[in-house]
């Protein structure tokens, strides 16, 4: 209780820098044209949600192509694990949302340019922060590259819901933090239930390309080549 008196008090303040950040980020879309703000919403509210998924795609597709299936299993299952992660991350946020019972910013605040309407659940901490977290820093541990590209999605998310007016910085805070530890402090629990389950479906016929789907196109053209060479070889000795 004594967290969320001095969170209080801190908002009513006027030296809180959580308020002001809100007002600095905010203040971007009262100065910007219409279109921007209407990007930034669309953008916000679903354009990096389905740009993630795309990234989630992105590595699943290059994860079947692993040499074995016991490594493609597990390379999938942390694929899997990642939108995963996001809705574990979620479901544990409504308890957090109800203990706290934030506010929304602009109900506190007046002068905020709100660009979505209907947000009246509490604010803290943010689902789409949490959300877009959990999955950058899930699909982090399933591909190092991706990933980064991911968690920059998932930052650039906590920016477009300050913009937007619908949440505190200290909010998307809470949920890159939410997310990020149901992502890695679930991962491994989540790789030993997922990764026989994948390596199950990678040993199916019909379906076992969601899996595994080694790309074998250079042996089977190498191969024959140097057979061909070699009996060649073979037939220019005996022939001499």
């Amino acid at each position: 209780m004594a967290g969320l008196e001095a969170l209080a008090a801190l908002e009513t303040s006027g030296s809180n820098p959580d308020v002001t950040l809100l007002y600095d980020i905010n203040g971007l879309a009262a100065d910007a044209p219409g279109w921007f703000d209407r990007t930034m919403e669309f953008v916000g509210e679903y354009g990096i949600l389905l740009g993630l998924v795309l990234v989630a795609l992105w590595t699943w597709w290059g994860a079947r192509k692993r040499e074995t299936l016991d490594d493609a299993a597990s390379s999938v299952a942390a694929v899997v694990w990642a939108p995963l992660a996001a809705a574990v991350a979620v479901l544990v946020n409504v308890p957090i949302r109800g203990f706290v019972e934030r506010p929304r910013p602009f109900r506190d605040h007046d002068g905020l340019t709100v660009l979505v309407d209907g947000k009246n659940d509490f604010s803290f901490v943010s689902d789409h922060a949490t959300l877009a977290m959990a999955m950058g820093a899930a699909l982090f541990v399933a591909h190092r590259r991706l990933g980064f590209a991911a968690i920059g999605l998932a930052v650039l998310e906590g920016f477009c819901r300050v913009f937007m007016g619908v949440h505190y910085p200290t909010d998307v805070v809470g949920g890159f933090a939410l997310g990020t530890a149901v992502a890695l402090l679930l991962s491994p629990l989540a790789s030993a239930l997922i990764t026989p389950l994948a390596r199950a479906v990678g040993r199916t016929r019909r379906v076992s390309w969601l899996v595994w789907a080694p790309s074998a196109v250079p042996a089977a053209v190498e191969i024959p080549e140097a057979r061909g060479a070699s009996g060649g070889a073979e037939e220019r000795d005996l022939a001499a």
